[in-house]
């Protein structure tokens, strides 16, 4: 699978239809999504794990599967929730992403392995 992304200060950003196609993920939301860039990502079920990264980062890979990670992603700048384990988001869940403008996905792989297909695709983590 090849990929075309862009650098910026040297790191790599994709696209959040870039990340979709890499992890093979489900939209849930209304929010328009094409121009949408992201710089980095992070992973955690633990919201003040996410919160310990710092702000923009973009994306947020975890398994809490409830209004808490959207509230958490507004409070970061974060862009996307992506739901990890094929983990299907709630009514209540969608209906505040699409409040607050922001993607809610889903992808069927673990954690672990959706934060290492996104690093093998060059996307930074939330340390680097």
């Amino acid at each position: 699978m090849k990929h075309r992304f862009y650098k910026s200060k040297g790191r790599v950003k994709m696209k959040l239809d870039q990340v979709m196609e890499v992890l093979k993920a489900k939209v849930y939301t209304d929010v328009p999504f094409d121009d949408i860039v992201i710089n980095a990502a992070c992973g955690a079920d633990l919201m003040s794990d996410a919160l310990a990264f710092g702000e923009n980062k973009g994306l947020l890979l975890t398994g809490l599967n409830n209004p808490q990670c959207v509230r958490t992603a507004e409070m970061m700048d974060i862009h996307c929730v992506m739901l990890v384990r094929g983990k299907e988001p709630d009514e209540a869940l969608v209906a505040l992403a699409n409040e607050k403008s922001i993607v809610v996905m889903k992808t069927d792989y673990s954690m672990y392995t959706a934060c290492g297909l996104l690093y093998g695709a060059g996307l930074p983590g939330g340390d680097t």
